[in-house]
């Protein structure tokens, strides 16, 4: 069962930084293009993600590690870039409430591509449910925004 907490520890702890990340988006005033604002968080996440990577210890031996995985630090840093892009234009346009989107999307792109197709992650019928679930969950929430 503690793992469990953990994968929740975990779970919220990212979470609480999406919805921090959303509200900053939200709330950036003056600022005409995406990427500005995007740019700006980015910097500061350089700068917090720099620190962790220091107090860690983790800087030792990066030069190898980055030469042995650079490609995977290609495709990961590529897709932090359109994760930072679209949460800026998903949010910017249309608040964060559009976040269930994302959300069904990721689970859907994260959960079982990623997991199960490419990394062969074992899968069992509660999963597939989950899946199924969710995407009732995108169909649901934009009946609701429908009847508004």
């Amino acid at each position: 069962m503690a793992n469990g907490w953990l994968l929740l520890l975990f779970a919220l702890l990212a979470a609480g930084g999406n919805a921090m990340f959303a509200a900053g988006q939200r709330l950036t005033t003056g600022i005409d293009n995406a990427f500005s604002g995007v740019a700006m968080s980015v910097v500061v996440c350089l700068v917090l993600v720099t620190i962790a990577v220091i107090v860690s210890g983790g800087y030792r031996g990066m030069t190898a590690a980055f030469t042995a995985n650079w490609r995977w630090a290609l495709l990961s840093g590529t897709g932090l870039f359109l994760t930072y892009l679209g949460f800026s234009l998903l949010y910017g346009t249309f608040g964060a409430g559009a976040y269930v989107y994302y959300a069904v999307l990721s689970i859907i792109t994260t959960s079982f591509v990623v997991g199960m197709i490419i990394l062969r992650e074992q899968v069992n019928v509660y999963h597939i449910l989950s899946g199924l679930t969710s995407i009732g969950a995108i169909i649901l929430y934009s009946i609701g925004n429908g009847a508004r």
